[in-house]
């Protein structure tokens, strides 16, 4: 079973990325969920993205970091959209990284080194309706990614929703977080 290091998106810590966290929990999975937020949750992305905006987008890979220090270096990194950030970097530079899982969003793997490092799969899902994910880079680092990773795949899913896996937002599209659910769990479950 894996060990993976989940991040939240820009609404916080919500009740969806919980959810999400205990499916893989239930199918065996050693999951932590640390709370980036420090208890603030947004019902609007917009809100929540001016958080992050205002407390700087660094500011929470470097405390995704400080979470992981005090874990195992065998884990399997994962992220929704702002949680991407986190997740990326520590599966490029830290020794040990098992994999990425990174939920609606990706960037290019020059913001965290030269290359995406040897052997270390990645999966990257997405909407093929989502602005953010579409229009504003994200879908173009993920093909890139998979252009150089022999073991990274991306998974785009019919729909205009941003955050559509997490159950606790009016984003969430059922059939599509249950595929990308399903496709994690077969990633965690690779020897």
């Amino acid at each position: 079973m894996a060990e993976v290091l989940l991040f939240h998106h820009a609404q916080g810590l919500t009740s969806g990325v919980l959810a999400f966290a205990e499916s893989l929990r239930a199918a065996g999975h050693t999951v932590h969920v640390p709370d980036l937020y420090e208890g603030r949750v947004f019902d609007d992305l917009a809100d929540g993205a001016a958080y992050a905006q205002e407390k700087g987008f660094g500011s929470f890979v470097e405390r995704g970091r400080a979470v992981a220090e005090d874990l195992p270096a065998e884990l399997v990194y994962a992220g929704f959209s702002l949680g991407v950030l986190p997740a990326q970097a520590l599966a490029q530079t830290r020794p040990g990284a098992r994999g990425a899982l990174l939920f609606h969003s990706c960037v290019p793997v020059t913001e965290f080194g030269d290359a995406w490092p040897q052997g270390v799969p990645v999966q990257v899902h997405g909407m093929d309706g989502d602005e953010f994910f579409m229009e504003e880079g994200d879908v173009d680092a993920a093909r890139d990614l998979v252009g150089s990773v022999p073991d990274a795949e991306l998974f785009l899913y019919p729909g205009k929703q941003h955050l559509f896996a997490d159950s606790g937002l009016p984003s969430y599209e059922e059939e599509a977080a249950e595929l990308l659910t399903r496709r994690a769990l077969a990633f965690l479950a690779r020897p």
